[in-house]
């Protein structure tokens, strides 16, 4: 795997993590008695742009990939979105959920030596 090709990978997840983290405070925003509409539709055009964005690199990465060396790249997005969801949003990190992401991340340190 090329440089260039790992970084296309890694811009993929961080636009699908970022879309994601904008959409659920777009709609956390909701709740609140005195949201901004401009406030709420901004975020959620953020997040769906970004989301397109991630929807399209993965295409084209899987022109040149199997999907079976591609899609445990995408188990990173649970490790990366835990760890912002709970610096950005304040949720909790559980013990639980940290041993998972850490056998996610030993996964696919696994796949992709292979």
């Amino acid at each position: 795997m090329t440089l260039f090709a790992l970084a296309l990978i890694l811009l993929a997840l961080v636009t699908f993590v970022a879309g994601q983290i904008f959409l659920k405070h777009a709609m956390e925003s909701t709740g609140q008695t005195d949201f901004e509409k401009t406030s709420v539709a901004l975020r959620l055009g953020v997040g769906i742009l970004l989301m397109t964005i991630s929807f399209f690199l993965t295409l084209g990465l899987l022109q040149r990939f199997d999907l079976s060396y591609l899609y445990p790249f995408q188990g990173l997005s649970v490790v990366i979105i835990t760890l912002i969801a709970a610096a950005v949003l304040k949720e909790t990190l559980t013990w639980r959920l940290m041993i998972g992401a850490i056998l996610i991340t030993a996964g696919v340190v696994l796949v992709s030596m292979s």
